[in-house]
């Protein structure tokens, strides 16, 4: 019984979190977005990220050493990961409204469930996820080159992001793999932040900068290796069909972009994809045993 109630907890944690992270990426990226025409795309992405490390450090105050070469090759790939994704993204954000933006990069971490897929019930989800995505970027809302090679860089991105993101969790103890995760990204773009910061339009645009940064990286993605350790990549994939949504939502609320019909029916097939996805996940869980952390908090009872 208790052993039901852990995988019960741990999925209903799951979907809230990884609502969580596409509300706080959605919201951070509408804030971001008004920066661009002064900073830049490069320069936003990475002054960001160094707000997030600069918060993550300070709050995880992770250990360098003793840590083996693979866990250090991890950590770092996944901090490539996450420049390579927002640096994409922010480009696509540009180029396209935001809800075609997170639909094509939405693709990264649908393949990433369509392969972990057991069996052929299993895929019908992400599929419907999928073509709720086709749904939401509807055609008229205005396809550029730019904007769909950036789309697809950032798709390429965020499916390593989501694999990394369960290596990563599994190999390093709470938070601190994820702050040095962080912190590798921010020395990457380090050189354009560097070159952006004299363009930031006065403590607005700072306070904007930080506000993006807490939001859309050091919250956002803590919810989502949060997620990914508490499940695995392929349920985080799926479960992260929300964020069209969540774009084509904000995209209307915060930037006056049209939601159309056939978006608002794309919303209704990736939520019932991704809570179909977390119910079956549990189930499944529940036939081949509780995971290793499971059982370890078995044994405290």
């Amino acid at each position: 019984m208790t052993g039901q109630r852990l995988r019960s907890s741990a999925a209903i944690a799951c979907v809230i979190l990884i609502l969580g992270a596409s509300l706080c990426i959605q919201l951070s990226a509408a804030i971001a977005k008004r920066l661009f025409d002064t900073v830049g795309t490069v320069g936003t992405s990475g002054l960001r990220m160094a707000v997030a490390a600069l918060v993550l450090i300070v709050l995880t105050r992770p250990v360098l050493w003793g840590r083996p070469l693979r866990e250090w090759a991890g950590i770092v790939l996944y901090g490539v990961a996450m420049a390579a994704m927002n640096v994409s993204f922010y480009n696509a954000v540009a180029n396209l409204p935001l809800g075609m933006a997170v639909t094509l990069e939405f693709l990264g971490p649908f393949f990433v469930a369509f392969f972990g897929t057991r069996s052929r019930w299993d895929s019908m989800f992400p599929l419907t996820a999928l073509a709720g995505v086709g749904l939401i970027g509807d055609s008229t809302s205005g396809l550029s080159v730019a904007g769909l090679a950036w789309g697809l860089s950032a798709a390429l991105a965020f499916g390593g992001y989501t694999v990394l993101a369960g290596y990563v969790g599994s190999a390093s103890t709470g938070f601190s793999g994820l702050s040095l995760s962080v912190t590798v990204g921010a020395l990457l773009l380090a050189p354009f932040s560097a070159a952006a910061a004299p363009r930031v339009p006065g403590i607005g645009g700072w306070l904007a900068l930080a506000a993006s940064g807490v939001i859309g990286v050091a919250i956002a993605f803590s919810f989502t290796y949060t997620a990914t350790r508490l499940t695995s990549p392929r349920v985080t994939g799926t479960l992260l069909a929300v964020d069209p949504a969540m774009g084509a939502l904000i995209g209307a609320l915060v930037l006056d972009q049209r939601l159309t019909a056939a978006a608002g029916l794309g919303i209704a097939l990736v939520v019932v994809s991704g809570a179909a996805v977390a119910w079956l996940a549990g189930a499944q869980r529940g036939k081949t045993g509780a995971s290793t952390e499971e059982r370890v908090e078995l044994r405290k009872h």
